[in-house]
């Protein structure tokens, strides 16, 4: 099952309780307890779904590490690449090296 699926499953599933509980046709003395709640609850869920993805994101960016050994590979396996174009009648154009 993709994550489309699962997101959709979840989210009919949700919409059906949902209107269930709007239309009034299932637990008449909870609904109307609680009519203003259950009518705002899409907007608080997309709100408090808001705050969780910001969140995430913030706290992702912010434990990001760097990786100085893999950086130093990397220049090695340009530098590396060059010499071997070198070899093999390559010109760089505009190289500092």
């Amino acid at each position: 099952m993709t994550k489309l699926l699962e997101w959709l499953s979840a989210f009919i599933a949700l919409f059906s309780v949902w209107y269930l509980l709007i239309s009034k046709k299932v637990a008449r003395h909870f609904v109307s307890e609680n009519e203003t709640l259950i009518f705002y609850s899409p907007i608080i869920a997309v709100l408090l779904f808001g705050i969780y993805a910001a969140t995430v994101v913030l706290y992702r960016v912010f434990t990001f590490n760097d990786c100085e050994e893999a950086a130093k590979e990397l220049r090695k396996e340009i530098e590396e690449a060059r010499e071997d174009l070198r070899t093999k009648g390559f010109v760089f154009k505009n190289s500092d090296r």
